[in-house]
């Protein structure tokens, strides 16, 4: 099976050392130079991902007229959300046609976790807006409890990946399956792409605790809460309840929230640290998209009237420099309800 990877973040390139471990062809384009460079003379990347050499059979380019000729029967969109559309977007058009031709292409696979800031759009719909329709059924999220520094070490993981085919998805689940990488499947994409987004929001307010050196009480009480702001949110985008309670849901909020690996987490940590937004996020090699996303949240649930208390709280303290305790405090003395 050949296979296109566009994004070599630590998750693009973790991917591919799956994937080439499971017989596959793999083409990673990168477009940072420097990036770009390292890989090709190291196959490697400490920065991303430290004490992993990759496989010196797979390939990697910077341009996307490579990737045509490479005719994969797979695309991996491993871009931050914020950037899949200009990314895409830039590909040169005499090559658009000859890379999404359903003829040698089977799917579309985006393991991105966010929501766009200016339309408030998930990844799916995104590229339902910029491919061509006859590729649009093609289109699914891989997405779960799943660091790929740790994917990358062959630790144990368990992720599910979205669609709206389900024979689509057997296939795709035969093909990124493993002894230590195990995929299941849901026909929820909608939820799968809502619960992987929005966790990262709670990441960050786990973050901030953590950093104020409050306790176990504080997250077990906001990752729960937290689930609800998730869930409320997701069914009124249209997606089922039970998704959020799986892998791409509670799977992914606990590991996020609670994790070394997790930049969101990161984040809300040197915040609650007293450090400012701005500083933290300028000073990481890798991009938290928790930040953005925070901002597409808030904004999306007051355009649906869905009430995220936990979110709001977390714009005020990224946005409008709101002091992290305040912001706990004003949480802890809302009105008392049921749960």
């Amino acid at each position: 099976m050949k296979i296109a990877i566009i994004g070599g973040g630590g998750w693009g390139l973790a991917l591919a050392k799956l994937l080439f471990e499971n017989n596959n062809e793999i083409l990673l384009w990168e477009y940072n130079p420097d990036f770009l460079d390292k890989l090709k003379k190291t196959h490697s990347n400490p920065l991303l991902l430290p004490d992993i050499i990759l496989p010196s059979e797979i390939s990697f380019t910077g341009d996307f007229f490579d990737l045509v000729r490479f005719h994969p029967e797979i695309i991996i969109l491993a871009i931050p959300t914020q950037y899949i559309r200009s990314t895409l977007q830039s590909i040169p058009e005499e090559a658009q046609k000859d890379l999404w031709n359903p003829e040698q292409l089977f799917a579309i696979v985006n393991v991105a976790k966010g929501i766009e800031e200016h339309t408030l759009l998930t990844v799916s719909e995104i590229l339902k807006q910029i491919l061509p329709s006859k590729v649009h059924k093609m289109i699914c999220t891989l997405s779960g409890p799943s660091h790929a520094e740790e994917v990358a070490r062959q630790v144990p993981t368990s992720v599910v990946i979205a669609g709206l085919d389900a024979e689509l998805l057997q296939k795709l689940q035969l093909i990124f399956s493993n002894s230590y990488f195990r995929v299941y499947r849901n026909l929820d994409l909608i939820g799968v792409e809502m619960g992987g987004a929005v966790k990262n929001v709670i990441a960050i307010a786990a973050g901030i605790i953590a950093g104020l050196d409050y306790g176990d009480n504080t997250i077990g009480a906001l990752l729960t809460r937290g689930l609800v702001e998730i869930q409320r949110l997701g069914v009124a985008c249209g997606a089922r309840s039970e998704t959020f309670l799986g892998l791409s849901g509670l799977g992914d909020l606990v590991t996020t929230a609670t994790s070394k690996h997790s930049r969101n987490r990161y984040v809300g940590f040197q915040i609650g640290q007293g450090r400012k937004m701005q500083d933290v996020v300028q000073s990481m090699a890798m991009i938290a998209e928790g930040v953005a996303t925070t901002r597409s949240v808030y904004n999306l649930a007051t355009q649906k009237n869905v009430e995220m208390p936990i979110t709001e709280q977390v714009y005020q303290v990224l946005f409008q420099d709101k002091d992290p305790r305040q912001a706990i405090l004003e949480l802890m003395t809302r009105d008392l309800k049921e749960e």
